[in-house]
């Protein structure tokens, strides 16, 4: 194998001599003993006193980081510590949340189910999507069109708008009047989330927020 040196600015033959100190072929004098690498069940343990197989693994053997990675326990619980406070985060939230956002968030997860769900089972699984999945569920807590898709998605299932049977336009229920087209290729309750923050469309969702409450 080489390595570039670059305070050499060369490349430099690296190989694994059990009966030398460095791993450069260069740097090794006089007969060696060539040894064997190899990890089992995807580990390999060096002792201290290895000190050739120490520096080539950990230093530069090409293939650090791509084929095998050096295991530092405090990096490992620098990210632990990371993702259990992120959980944390999210399960408080998840705690604190109201109940019409942990339904439209709940409802990305689990669809139209939500509809039927009490406001116990929504809280419950509130919790448990956010300790299971906290990056997403921060996420979504965060992203205000959840909330404009799911009131348009209940405003169809109550029946204050209708969704057109080829899902390309959205009407008022009780006269018929048209709202918006829906964009070719676009989900209808994502483009009825954007035209909700139109200047038209805010007074459109103020009167759904009103007959839905």
């Amino acid at each position: 194998m080489l390595y570039f040196d670059s305070e050499h600015g060369k490349q430099r033959e690296i190989r694994y001599a059990t009966n030398m100190t460095s791993p450069f072929a260069d740097e090794q004098n006089g007969e060696v003993t060539l040894g064997h690498i190899i990890f089992r069940d995807g580990r390999l343990d060096v002792p201290a006193r290895n000190i050739a197989l120490q520096k080539l693994l950990s230093l530069y053997h090409p293939l650090k980081n791509k084929l095998y990675y050096e295991y530092k326990p405090a990096v490992i619980a620098e990210d632990e510590v990371g993702e259990l406070e992120l959980e944390i985060d999210a399960l408080n939230a998840a705690r604190n949340m109201d109940i019409d956002q942990a339904e439209a968030i709940m409802r990305v997860e689990v669809g139209s189910k939500v509809a039927s769900m009490s406001s116990k089972e929504i809280k419950r699984d509130i919790l448990i999507f956010a300790r299971n999945n906290p990056r997403l569920f921060i996420n979504l807590a965060n992203d205000e069109n959840v909330m404009l898709r799911n009131l348009a998605i209940r405003a169809v299932e109550t029946g204050v708008i209708h969704l057109s049977q080829d899902q390309r336009t959205f009407h008022w229920s009780s006269n018929n009047r048209k709202l918006m087209n829906v964009p070719f290729d676009e989900n209808p309750y994502s483009a009825f989330a954007a035209f909700l923050k139109t200047d038209e469309g805010v007074e459109i969702y103020k009167s759904i927020d009103k007959k839905l409450n």
